[in-house]
């Protein structure tokens, strides 16, 4: 597996499949080919079918500022490889000089025909949780020992600075209110939430009130194109911030523990990336917000310093309950209903902690056969549910 920072991407909102890849990959190719002066680009698949909700023609253009470009969407033509899928053309006196594909497989990363099966730089030599946990319990290391044994030297100074971005995310989406851009008319509600106290409030109401806050906080700036860091992804980024910044203020943990929890969650999303996806266009939103879910819950058994098995148990259970979870966003924008799942999701992983602290001697299913009816689920899926916005909502709303 490669290192965890490849979970952890800092940038703009707000999709890491549909405006970070292709970006990414538009810079890749005009690299390359920057003596061109007019570059054509096609987006097949999802990237074609929400495209213009998720501005990836925009993200294109302005990586491609230097040159004049054309971004067409072709929304017929079959996607074999991914349906995550763009294809640059550059010219030069109108003459073609090369082409290049590019699928955009989640989280920020691109692959091309060449290494679409490849791997990057391996930095695990374990490649489930099965293989990770028995070295675990070999060498007597908990999860968080393992990545910073096996990461390089920095990886705590990354995590920190993940961790400063989340926080300012949260802070900045508390701070402002009115409409989110798109056309929905979604108005902020991370500000109402935060400021809804009461002096009779029970310490769960507290609890839900400010967790949902800074889930909403983070997925709203991440609608309004602000900077954010994946968690696996754009779409699902507001879970992971929300219950680490709640624990932290009510339990006082040092940041040296939320890195801990930092590390723990970067593995865990590793693991599903490598064995599954976290492409919504892939498996559907199972694979984002189960993903970041799951995630969660793994950070907090870890901040509580639990053990392997009822890490294992709190990761596989936030997977499981999320099984068969469609991607159907309503006019490919990342806000209805991706912005509640947030909320919905980070709750969720609070109560994966309980019951794992209480339950995980019971456990029958291992993360590993979690992870691969997840990833079997979502192949399944009818093309409609992941992230086409042709079915769901995304076809039934009215608004």
């Amino acid at each position: 597996m490669e290192s965890i920072k490849n979970i952890y991407k800092i940038g703009m909102g707000p999709s890491s499949s549909h405006t970070m890849g292709p970006s990414f990959a538009a810079a890749r190719f005009f690299d390359e080919y920057h003596h061109a002066d007019f570059i054509k680009v096609t987006l097949y698949g999802s990237l074609a079918k929400t495209g213009k909700g998720h501005g990836t023609d925009r993200a294109i253009a302005e990586t491609l500022a230097f040159v004049k470009s054309e971004v067409i969407f072709d929304c017929e033509t079959p996607t074999d490889v991914h349906p995550n899928t763009v294809e640059f053309i550059a010219y030069k006196n109108g003459e073609e000089l090369g082409r290049k594909r590019f699928y955009s497989i989640g989280g920020g990363e691109i692959r091309t025909d060449e290494d679409i099966d490849s791997d990057g730089e391996q930095v695990y030599k374990e490649k489930n949780f099965s293989e990770i946990s028995a070295y675990c319990k070999a060498h007597k290391l908990r999860l968080s020992e393992y990545v910073f044994k096996r990461e390089d030297d920095d990886i705590k100074e990354y995590l920190l600075t993940v961790w400063k971005t989340m926080q300012n995310a949260i802070n900045a989406g508390l701070s402002k209110t009115g409409v989110l851009p798109g056309g929905l008319g979604v108005e902020r509600k991370a500000q109402f939430l935060y400021n809804q106290k009461h002096i009779d409030e029970s310490p769960q109401t507290r609890e839900s009130r400010l967790v949902c806050s800074y889930a909403f906080a983070t997925s709203e700036q991440n609608a309004d194109c602000g900077i954010i860091v994946t968690a696996p992804t754009c779409g699902s980024c507001g879970v992971l911030p929300a219950v680490l910044k709640y624990m932290q203020e009510k339990k006082n943990f040092p940041d040296d523990d939320i890195l801990r929890a930092l590390a723990v969650a970067g593995l865990v999303g590793n693991i599903i990336r490598t064995n599954a996806s976290i492409s919504g266009a892939e498996c559907g939103c199972q694979a984002e917000i189960g993903a970041a879910c799951s995630m969660a819950a793994a950070a907090l058994c870890e901040l509580f310093e639990m053990g392997l098995d009822q890490i294992e148990y709190a990761a596989e259970m936030a997977i499981e309950h999320h099984l068969g979870l469609t991607c159907d966003p309503v006019c490919g924008l990342v806000q209805i209903p991706c912005i509640e799942r947030n909320a919905v999701a980070a709750m969720r992983a609070i109560n994966a902690l309980s019951l794992a602290n209480f339950l995980y001697g019971s456990r029958k299913v291992s993360f590993d056969v979690g992870l691969e009816t997840m990833y079997q689920t979502g192949r399944d899926l009818s093309q409609r549910y992941r992230e086409t916005s042709e079915g769901g909502l995304a076809k039934l709303y009215k608004g």
